[in-house]
């Protein structure tokens, strides 16, 4: 399905230069503004900026893994000029039947709330950057889960189970 801030709203925020700006530098400039609520302060956390280069997976798109950041929000921020893929599900305990997977249009970002399992970047056509906030600090903020039968997503379909 493609990607709106209405259907993603559980999952965190869509970050995108839409609804109203404002004008800013002598009217040279359109600021939209406080787009995702990024978090990463619990226990000391700083933030992150990174670059993330990701390699498409081979269609279909084997879905094996989720993962989840319990401390902190993550952005995504796609720099390429390509749509990507956005795999999603709720937070709390995993269910692989509560998977959601979004198109994401190449000027749309991700901000996934705490807790929310993902996919790690699923990058379409070519390898893409992806601009990437996310917290720093000493805990492990990352748990993934292996999924007991993997699911396979074909682009413009639903997603199915894997043979």
């Amino acid at each position: 399905m493609p990607l709106t801030s209405t259907n993603f709203a559980r999952f965190g925020d869509v970050v995108e230069a839409r609804g109203p700006a404002v004008p800013i530098n002598y009217g040279q400039t359109e600021r939209y503004h406080d787009l995702a609520r990024i978090n990463v302060a619990q226990n000391g956390g700083k933030t992150l900026i990174n670059i993330f280069r990701s390699t498409p997976l081979a269609t279909p798109i084997k879905i094996e893994i989720m993962e989840r950041h319990p401390l902190s929000s993550q952005m995504f921020m796609p720099l390429s000029g390509n749509p990507y893929l956005v795999v999603v599900a709720p937070a709390g305990d995993f269910d692989a039947s509560k998977i959601q997977a979004f198109l994401a249009a190449p000027d749309q970002g991700v901000n996934y709330h705490a807790g929310i399992w993902h996919h790690y970047s699923l990058a379409l056509g070519e390898v893409s950057d992806f601009l990437v906030v996310d917290r720093g600090g000493d805990e492990d903020n990352c748990d993934e889960v292996r999924l007991v039968k993997p699911l396979r997503i074909k682009l413009g379909a639903v997603l199915d189970n894997a043979d």
